[in-house]
């Protein structure tokens, strides 16, 4: 276990240079960190036994990691489609995980809040974007709210919160895009949610594959 950790203590400490020359406004020092994060975590999960497309995920964040780096429109439409695979990617593996799912009212209510979320931001962003991003934003929204939802609904609240993070990250990027008021040091705050949400991702997914049988398990009492 120690080279999973090794790895692990690296992304960790590759997510505070970032973030730290992020709040310095070191343009190079956040390129130049960014570019390691997933493949750090990425190296962490494989050596901890993680299911391929769990790697394949991250592989192509960091893909879109990289084209994001560059401000021109081409780069961004290849970064959105590299994180979209990467999204197909943990879509097909929670699928394949099997646990127990939650209570069947827990669960209507969770897609009726992702389903919320998703057309509310849309329709607010619509009008804003550009218009030849405003169909493949829309596409691609629709694409990550199904990954954050079903990382809550199969996995349970640790990965769950993994896909709520990324999609408030993406959420930034795409507020950026449509010229809205924006926090200060906005990628401060999107590389923050971003790096939290993989590594969210890759525990919960690591730990359901050891207890597979052990999320949403309700406890029932029975009267003779």
């Amino acid at each position: 276990m120690r080279a999973p950790r090794a790895l692990l203590a690296a992304f960790a400490l590759a997510v505070v240079l970032d973030l730290a020359c992020l709040a310095a406004g070191l343009h190079t020092g956040h390129a130049a960190a960014k570019v390691l994060l997933m493949p750090l975590l990425a190296a962490s999960a494989a050596r901890a036994g993680a299911p391929r497309l769990l790697v394949a995920a991250l592989l192509c964040g960091w893909g879109g990691d990289v084209l994001l780096l560059s401000d021109a429109g081409p780069a961004f439409m290849a970064g959105m489609a590299s994180f979209a695979a990467g999204h197909v990617c943990y879509l097909v593996l929670f699928h394949r995980v099997r646990r127990q799912g939650p209570p069947r009212a827990r669960a209507r209510l969770l897609a009726l809040a992702y389903a919320a979320a998703l057309v509310t931001l849309v329709l607010l962003l619509w009008p804003d974007l550009p218009a030849g991003l405003r169909v493949p934003v829309a596409g691609y929204s629709t694409l990550l709210t199904a990954m954050a939802y079903t990382a809550a609904g199969r996995l349970g609240p640790v990965a769950g919160f993994g896909g709520a993070l990324f999609m408030l990250s993406d959420t930034l990027i795409a507020t950026g895009v449509a010229d809205w008021p924006q926090l200060p040091r906005p990628d401060f705050w999107i590389m923050l949610t971003y790096a939290a949400a993989q590594f969210l991702l890759v525990r919960g997914t690591l730990d359901a594959r050891r207890a597979p049988a052990t999320a949403y398990r309700e406890v029932r009492s029975t009267t003779p």
